[in-house]
């Protein structure tokens, strides 16, 4: 089971990094986006409802990892297994619906957000703001959390939690210097090289999902040890370990997980090549 590698010594902390980093600045952009709204709409005193939001909403999204991280550490065996194979494929399935989501609305995102701000400013309704906030970053903080719980299992607890942590204090960091004008950061670039290392990211999660449940028997292997290169890099080396925690490396996979890992490569990149893009943004706010 992938639940094995929770004592892996050598497990990287650049998945949780990663994910935190790229979920926690679009949260930061959101947040950044209501303030200034708020800002345009002269209604200053009610952005404490706004923060009373983003902490609440922070709050349920670190409750909701610790349970689901929790809880599949206490399962073993077929019930482990399975529990594990339906938290990636789970994960996988809304990194890449949001992946999608957020390349065919960014670009009206920032206008959809202003008239929410404006309309609920002009009433005075602090709920209304506290409720815009917390739906918004309680959204990435739930996507968040599943996608922890699944690089947990391929990773180690304690260095997915400290990826975590440094990947908010740097999304909180870029998020302040961008809106303080501190910083010009290309967000375009940074959000299509993250795009396509979670996409690699999902992809390992659909491969060790199919691994976990061809252990239980629930999809056939097809051919157990399709291949094995151990002798040339062995999954508890240094580099095989972060392959392993961010891309889904494994030196003897089964032919049903390569296959699912090219298939979902393929149909990510004939999504992408068909989506509709955007009008561009700016590259800084």
């Amino acid at each position: 089971m992938v639940s094995a590698t929770f004592s892996h010594g050598g497990s990287s902390v650049f998945p949780g990094y990663l994910l935190a980093l790229r979920e926690g600045l679009e949260a930061a952009l959101i947040i950044g986006m209501v303030l200034s709204a708020l800002h345009k709409t002269g209604r200053r005193a009610l952005a404490s409802a706004i923060w009373w939001g983003v902490g609440s909403a922070a709050l349920v999204g670190v409750g909701v990892a610790v349970l689901l991280t929790r809880w599949g550490l206490t399962l073993a065996g077929h019930a482990g297994a399975a529990f594990e194979g339906a938290t990636m494929f789970a994960a996988a399935g809304i990194l890449t619906w949001m992946l999608f989501w957020m390349k065919g609305h960014a670009a009206d995102l920032q206008q959809t957000v202003a008239q929410r701000v404006a309309a609920a400013a002009g009433q005075g309704n602090a709920r209304a703001l506290y409720g815009l906030a917390f739906f918004a970053v309680l959204r990435e903080g739930l996507e968040l959390a599943l996608f922890l719980s699944a690089a947990a299992f391929t990773s180690t607890a304690a260095q997915t939690a400290f990826g975590a942590l440094l990947g908010l204090a740097t999304a909180a960091g870029l998020g302040w210097a961008l809106f303080t004008a501190t910083l010009r950061l290309n967000l375009r670039r940074f959000f299509r090289v993250t795009t396509v290392l979670l996409f690699l990211f999902a992809a390992g999660l659909v491969a060790n999902g199919v691994h976990e449940w061809n252990e239980i028997g629930w999809i056939p292997a097809g051919i157990e040890h399709l291949w094995n290169t151990a002798t040339l890099l062995r999954e508890a080396s240094p580099l095989g370990s972060v392959l392993t925690a961010l891309f889904g490396y494994r030196a003897s996979p089964s032919l049903s997980a390569v296959l699912a890992y090219v298939g979902y490569i393929a149909a990510a990149a004939t999504g992408l090549r068909f989506t509709h893009r955007p009008t561009d943004r700016p590259d800084a706010a």
